[in-house]
């Protein structure tokens, strides 16, 4: 259903540490890492399970520097030694507990995954959990995915008795959130889902996994198989390392997962480098300066607010192969309002309804003297039968263009339901009273904007507009009505023509078109239909 992951995956040796404690054979003891200290004393419990969310926030501080893939900035990755340092000092003297630790965590996959995979296109998210800290990330990313709009499931095969697991299962179960058992699941898990959450095996993981994860990441793996065979596979985010991925060589066989994104924790781990899907990302955004300085780390910045930022740059994309199917239902001529206003107000109230963001929004273009044309987005703040009106000022270039030429269109874009609207006519101002009762019907704000800015004309910089701006503020901050501006107000286009499209599949787009025409002295709209 996605791209996001491919892999093929037979006999892994894990020496891969992930975080999974109780769940896998482990022949020689791995590092003290979060796993580790969850499962031996309560001090290390809490270290333990933190140390999932920790191994891959915190793991920075190991000082192996390599130039990000596609990227001019130094990433630091950590071996399985220095992941495990950082954690005990996260949980340790920096006061951090494992919940605090798995949440953040948990946060940082579900925004990765909402940044990339959009919830039209991407809704049903399966997780599959293992019984560690990975697995805990697991489930809290499944639960904010649910808060974003998806749809999650959760396979969590080995549950853990700790409260903090138990927990998480209740959290979950409040929401609705279905459990399904590994026979619930189809061979071809692209059948059912479009997102595929591998938060199996953590940085701690040690071993070969046993039953029933073995057979969960041979499907996994299998996936790559079904793409082959045209199908389109489920997307893969794999949650700080790729189960079954040695967590320093990477994938030892060349036979494991291979996902389309990775969301590593706290700093990459060395296998990060034999990372070669579309989409990486760090997340965990709670590495304290103290650990930066001790361990030089190289991390990139956040961005904003964002709990996740993306490492080496945005896959390239061959433009010519991009292209949406579109699926519709059909629009027919019997089916058409006979009036396009009526059918206008029905297609605006269907983009409201879908909670479409600024369905008013459209596209005005114009051409002055000189027939060059000029597009820019602007508004919609009324219509009826009289036109389409919109705001603006009197001396932006628009304004100059449509005093040389009153003839312009406007086109509506509707994503969420395939559709826009084509509107051309003529244009003229609307009554200075009409002007008036829309400029003090916005915010303050927006009035002594529309005063600040001469729209289109050059100013020395951001800063000036900012001092306009204050100037103003303070001149109009006794709360007495502002003045229209004689400079700004509205225009109306009067329609001479409309077309309604329609997406449909295979490029078989419906276009219906009306045209006034001249009947008994009247003018009536006709209908036709254009070709895609």
């Amino acid at each position: 259903m996605l791209s996001l992951l491919k892999t093929k995956h037979k006999n892994m040796i894990l020496t891969n540490t992930c975080a999974i404690t109780h769940l896998l054979s482990t022949p020689s003891p791995p590092p003290p890492t979060y796993h580790t200290l969850i499962t031996t004393s309560s001090k290390s419990s809490s270290q333990g399970f933190f140390g999932s969310v920790f191994r891959n926030k915190v793991r920075g501080y190991c000082c192996t520097k390599v130039m990000a893939k596609n990227s001019d900035t130094r990433i630091s990755y950590l071996n399985q030694r220095e992941a495990a340092e950082v954690d005990e000092i996260l949980m340790g003297p920096l006061g951090f507990s494992v919940d605090q630790l798995m949440e953040l965590a948990g946060l940082s996959v579900a925004t990765a995954i909402a940044e990339v995979y959009n919830v039209k296109d991407y809704n049903r998210v399966l997780t599959i959990c293992g019984p560690g800290n990975n697995g805990g990330d697991g489930l809290v990313a499944a639960r904010h995915l649910y808060h974003f709009g998806y749809k999650p499931f959760v396979c969590y095969p080995k549950r853990t008795a700790k409260p903090l697991y138990t927990g998480l299962v209740t959290q979950l179960e409040s929401l609705g959130i279905p459990f399904l058992s590994v026979d619930d699941l189809p061979m071809n898990l692209s059948e059912d889902f479009n997102i595929l959450v591998d938060a199996m095996f953590g940085f701690s993981f040690h071993g070969t996994p046993r039953p029933p994860f073995d057979d969960l990441i041979q499907r996994l793996v299998n996936l790559q198989n079904y793409n082959e065979a045209n199908r389109k596979p489920a997307a893969i985010a794999s949650i700080d390392i790729p189960s079954g991925w040695h967590v320093e060589e990477g994938d030892v066989n060349g036979d494991g997962i291979k996902p389309d994104m990775l969301v590593s924790l706290t700093a990459p781990k060395l296998c990060a480098k034999k990372f070669s899907g579309s989409h990486h990302f760090l997340g965990g955004r709670f590495v304290p300066p103290s650990i930066v300085d001790k361990f030089k780390l190289c991390l990139p910045p956040y961005p904003g607010t964002s709990m996740c930022v993306r490492i080496g740059k945005a896959p390239q994309v061959d433009i010519s192969s991009m292209r949406e199917n579109y699926i519709s239902p059909e629009f027919k001529e019997e089916e058409v309002e006979p009036d396009p206003f009526v059918q206008f107000q029905k297609w605006f109230d269907d983009a409201m309804a879908a909670g479409l963001k600024e369905p008013n929004a459209m596209a005005l273009c114009t051409a002055g003297k000189d027939g060059k044309p000029s597009s820019r987005m602007v508004l919609l703040k009324g219509f009826d039968k009289d036109g389409f009106v919109w705001y603006t000022n009197y001396g932006s270039r628009k304004a100059k263009d449509l005093s040389e030429n009153s003839k312009a269109s406007l086109l509506f874009y509707w994503d969420g339901l395939n559709r826009q609207v084509r509107i051309e006519g003529s244009v003229q101002k609307v009554s200075e009273e009409e002007s008036e009762n829309y400029f003090h019907s916005r915010p303050r704000g927006s009035q002594i904007g529309a005063i600040a800015s001469k729209q289109s004309t050059v100013i020395p910089g951001r800063d000036f507009l900012h001092q306009e701006y204050k100037e103003l503020e303070t001149k109009f901050s006794d709360g007495s009505p502002i003045p229209k501006p004689v400079y700004w107000g509205g225009y109306r286009l009067k329609p001479d023509f409309f077309e309604f499209w329609q997406g449909q599949t295979s490029r078989l787009h419906d276009r219906l078109c009306y045209y006034p025409q001249e009947a008994d002295g009247a003018s009536v709209w006709t209908i036709k239909r254009l070709a895609p």
